[in-house]
């Protein structure tokens, strides 16, 4: 983790009436994000051709209770193929899981959002079964969106605007936006601490104390002037909000999607990602690196081409039949 963020860890409060523009307590919050991506990552490794989205959400529930966990934000859910995209999708129970098998080649979408030692993290993993070029060109460009997201939201825009600057964003890259398929069209949601009890009871997939915390909000918010649900709607017209947001933008071109969700931590005066650790980031720089090497043995600019079109030419250096995160190389 950076020095920065152990620095603001050192102090109480969020942006309080004191002047304090730090938060306290962000272990416990990096701690579950990275639990739910390492369940990702060990689930993505053994997906094999044929099993269905039922199961691999299964799989993550149960490695996730065999690690701790007993509540959740929502329950897991896996789209395969164009559900990557929400192709087709008008309803919300589309987004649940179904019985839609994986085939080589397909890319796949793990998204889980899991509540441990109080703290909720909200993620999403992004892989294929075997190399898909397109899937990995997606991710490869969403970089550029976790970037303006940082920069837009430290500059203090109205977040109806900095979805607008996503948006813009995706159409200049040549994808279309499939977030807004969300219920409300969210980008993000605001996360935070859950009393856990001995029973946790579910409300179609989310759990009752985390709809009763964002319910909470959304009362207050209300009153005050801001959502906790990052939205294309005048809802969103103010200023970012202090507090732990779950950030996912999500693409999509020709039945493929792809995005990343990760904790993006909120102050009065700045912001930052909670943990720069994470797979797609990992495999961002893991990128810069090759690109780095290649110019040092040719000679030539380590350049690269974007949007769709450069996906064909795209290699994830992967075996077909494995599953890989498009993110992350081979997630085994």
């Amino acid at each position: 983790m950076s020095g920065a963020v152990e620095q603001r860890e050192g102090l109480g409060g969020i942006g309080g009436s004191d002047g304090i523009d730090r938060f306290d307590g962000l272990d416990g919050f990096r701690e579950v994000q990275r639990l739910a991506y390492a369940c990702a990552e060990a689930v993505a490794a053994q997906l094999r051709p044929g099993t269905t989205e039922r199961e691999a959400a299964r799989a993550m529930r149960v490695w996730a209770r065999e690690h701790g966990v007993r509540d959740w934000f929502h329950l897991p859910f896996a789209w395969f193929g164009d559900r990557t995209a929400f192709t087709g999708f008008k309803v919300p129970l589309q987004f649940f899981p179904t019985g839609r098998r994986l085939e080589p080649g397909m890319p796949f979408i793990l998204d889980l959002a899991p509540v441990y030692g109080g703290c909720t993290a909200d993620i999403g993993y992004s892989g294929s079964l075997g190399p898909n070029p397109l899937q990995e060109r997606l991710m490869a460009d969403l970089r550029e969106h976790r970037e303006l997201i940082l920069r837009e939201v430290r500059e203090r825009r109205p977040l109806r605007t900095i979805y607008e600057d996503v948006d813009r964003l995706m159409v200049r890259q040549g994808y279309a936006n499939r977030h807004r398929a969300y219920p409300f069209g969210v980008i993000a949601h605001k996360v935070d601490r859950v009393t856990e009890r001995r029973w946790s009871p579910r409300i179609a997939g989310f759990g009752a104390q985390s709809l009763k915390g964002l319910a909470s909000d959304a009362l207050h918010g209300h009153r005050d002037g801001w959502s906790p649900l990052w939205s294309p709607y005048r809802m969103s017209d103010h200023p970012p909000y202090p507090g732990l947001w779950a950030v996912e933008p999500h693409v999509g071109f020709r039945g493929t999607g792809a995005k990343f969700e990760e904790i993006l931590v909120v102050t009065e005066t700045d912001a930052y990602w909670l943990d720069d650790d994470l797979p797609h980031v990992r495999r961002w720089h893991e990128t810069d690196a090759d690109r780095t090497r290649t110019a040092s043995m040719t000679g030539a600019g380590p350049g690269a081409s974007t949007g769709p079109g450069a996906a064909a030419g795209a290699s994830t250096g992967t075996a077909a039949g494995s599953a890989t995160g498009s993110d992350t190389g081979a997630a085994a």
